[in-house]
């Protein structure tokens, strides 16, 4: 035993390093108990003289992929703000004081966080309120559902969140049926199935030859969905991979994808039952998460070694994107004509599109906009809902009528 450890200072620098990291587990992060034993060695180590070294040593257990740093420096800022965090929790949330914080800004907090930082104290907050305050007659307001399904997944608690993904587990994927090559019985067809004629007429001696009719099978069309997992979409790429996981395990004939500098087939990890395990194992696969975005150059090899093996018969493509492209859009005109020849029904998936005054500025948006049958928001449960509607039934492609969106934009 180390003098260390018999330091009272020590001692409760470690305990908040281990509520530290409970904050940290609860707003998403991978932490175990593992980790804080190593955070609290590699605070003994770095020495807490300055607060960039006490910032870095921390940083450096807990933090382990680029999405993940975001959260860690806004949950060190509002964590070790305040020297009397533990029985000071709302005076965190106040905006920061000048002098303290170095050459670290403290970002606005999030939802999540929030509720990270505050769990197991609400009977402090509850004592805190108002007793004298208004209470207000929730009769004939929205439900809690009606809200949930309106509300931005970037504006979510952890909570919404958690409620929101066990709603898109349940949810299904109606596609439309295709007719195709293949033929199967139907006694109100409108073909004459020649061979299964001559064999009920051979199975009746030949005295009567009962006709046979068929008619032509239907198949819901493939799924292929591309989805950007750069920075710009990282508030949103983990809620759709939920909701691809789900279309995966409802249906066959489905084959995902992820983009950000590069193409990564995630197809198979959606096989996993577990949403949680599969989300797990595709973030330990994809080696460019919440890094930037190249549509252009993904969009060629996708074109180059996948297209011809996922896009045959008919396939319906979801391009989730926010179009932010940051090779300005080289290429991508080609390659997404090319990706819209392909496909029977290319349809763009963009988050940016829930703002009124939403205009295409950016080259990458432009340069895809001519492309796509449908162009439509997904930022919420209300806007997966609509692409269940529209995927349930055919529709006129883009040759034939181009929206007025569409037309204001050529």
């Amino acid at each position: 035993m180390t003098d260390l450890d018999n330091d009272p200072i020590v001692g409760k620098l470690a305990d908040n390093i281990m509520y530290f990291g409970r904050a940290l587990r609860v707003a998403g992060l991978p932490i175990g108990p593992g980790k804080v034993i190593d955070a609290i060695k590699a605070v003994e180590i770095a020495g807490i003289t300055r607060r960039e070294d006490f910032y870095w040593a921390l940083h450096s257990v807990f933090v382990n992929r680029r999405d993940q740093r975001e959260m860690f420096d806004q949950a060190f800022h509002i964590f070790w703000r305040n020297p009397d965090m533990l029985n000071k929790m709302m005076s965190l949330m106040l905006p920061s004081m000048g002098g303290g914080g170095g050459e670290f800004e403290a970002p606005a907090p999030s939802q999540r966080l929030r509720d990270a930082l505050f769990q197991g104290n609400e009977d402090e907050r509850e004592r805190d309120m108002n007793p004298g305050e208004i209470e207000i007659d929730s009769q004939g307001s929205a439900s809690a559902r009606e809200v949930l399904q309106s509300m931005d997944f970037e504006t979510m608690s952890a909570d919404e969140l958690a409620e929101a993904k066990r709603v898109v587990a349940n949810m299904r994927l109606p596609i439309m049926n295709v007719p195709t090559r293949r033929f199967k019985p139907d006694s109100r067809g409108h073909r004459v199935d020649m061979r299964a004629t001559l064999r009920a007429g051979l199975r009746s001696g030949g005295a009567v030859i009962p006709l046979q009719f068929r008619k032509r099978a239907r198949r819901h069309p493939p799924l292929v969905i591309l989805c950007d997992i750069s920075g710009s979409m990282s508030r949103y790429s983990r809620m759709l991979l939920h909701f691809v996981h789900a279309i995966t395990n409802d249906r066959d004939r489905v084959h995902s994808f992820v983009f950000g500098t590069r193409l990564t087939n995630i197809t198979r990890f959606l096989r996993q039952r577990d949403v949680d395990i599969a989300v797990e194992q595709i973030t330990e696969q994809v080696e460019d998460w919440s890094g930037g975005t190249r549509i252009g150059v993904t969009l060629k090899e996708f074109n180059a070694t996948w297209s011809r093996r996922v896009l045959g018969q008919g396939a319906v493509v979801l391009f989730i994107s926010d179009g932010l492209d940051r090779d300005a859009g080289v290429d991508l005109d080609a390659e997404m004509e090319r990706l819209h020849k392909s496909s029977r029904r290319l349809i763009w998936l963009n988050p940016l599109l829930r703002f009124d005054g939403f205009e295409p500025k950016s080259m990458g948006i432009k340069a895809i906009l001519p492309h796509v049958d449908d162009f439509r928001t997904v930022h919420n449960l209300t806007s997966l809902a609509d692409l269940a509607d529209v995927l349930g039934k055919e529709q006129i492609r883009k040759e034939e009528s181009l929206s007025s969106f569409q037309r204001s934009v050529a």
